[in-house]
């Protein structure tokens, strides 16, 4: 049994359950950033053959994409067997330059959390932890904190963060929901970059996924900026370039 799964089984001894949240794509030149939060019962355990393939799931950076596809792909056969849930979210372009990639991680964790939320309303679940204020600025929760699920973020606390929450640094590779919610955050994304590589063939998005390699700046260099690009994170890799006309090659008034 994987460090992963003992410790999410040591933690379901005190918690009714646990809701791991990660992101994916925060340090990338462009696309969005995208989180995930997914939630695990202890009957989640009960079944040998999924801790087996449970015991694979690791920090999404550690895991080949073939098996992180392979744990996407058992993600979804339990999700639609009821053996998890799970919600994906992102925050855009356009919001990660308003509020910086941090205002904007925290944006879509919100939206990961809160279509989570929804969700088990939707099906009549008792979620005392997911209940928050319309415009989610006051959490509201069930005083008696055994009874609803703990909220594990991979990191360290969010300022401001309309949920409770417990933080773990390095979470994604100590946790067992945090790290299927990084994979779900990269299996997503990846998927939508490789959507954009349909629409700018140019940059090679499908294979960097939007980080800052070698090709992907000399593509930048060739053609130029897109719509999908963070201006932001731009103006920083470039910021020191020798040109003096720097910001006008890459699009930038």
């Amino acid at each position: 049994m994987s460090r992963l799964v003992q410790h999410d089984r040591r933690r379901l001894e005190k918690h009714t359950g646990i809701v791991g949240v990660d992101e994916a794509g925060r340090g990338c030149l462009a696309g969005p950033v995208s989180a995930a939060a997914v939630w695990l019962e202890v009957d989640f355990f009960a079944d040998r053959r999924r801790v087996r393939i449970a015991n694979r799931a690791d920090d999404s950076k550690k895991l080949s994409p073939e098996i992180r596809e392979d744990l996407y792909a058992a993600l979804l056969e339990w999700e639609s067997a009821g053996m998890l849930h799970m919600a994906q979210a992102t925050a855009s372009v356009l919001e990660i330059d308003r509020y910086n990639i941090l205002g904007a991680t925290r944006l879509a964790m919100t939206r990961s959390l809160q279509t989570l939320a929804d969700a088990e309303m939707r099906r009549n679940l008792p979620c005392p932890f997911l209940s928050v204020a319309s415009d989610h600025s006051t959490p509201l929760f069930s005083d008696d904190t055994s009874a609803w699920p703990l909220v594990l973020v991979d990191g360290r606390p969010l300022k401001p963060f309309a949920w409770r929450h417990t933080a773990l640094v390095g979470g994604d590779g100590r946790s067992l929901a945090i790290a299927l919610a990084s994979i779900l955050a990269k299996v997503r994304r990846d998927h939508l970059m490789a959507e954009l590589d349909a629409r700018f063939p140019q940059y090679g998005f499908a294979i960097h996924k939007g980080y800052a390699t070698a090709a992907h700046i000399a593509a930048l260099r060739t053609h130029g900026s897109c719509e999908e690009h963070r201006p932001l994170f731009l103006r920083k890799i470039f910021a020191e370039a020798a040109a003096p006309d720097t910001q006008t090659e890459f699009g930038f008034s």
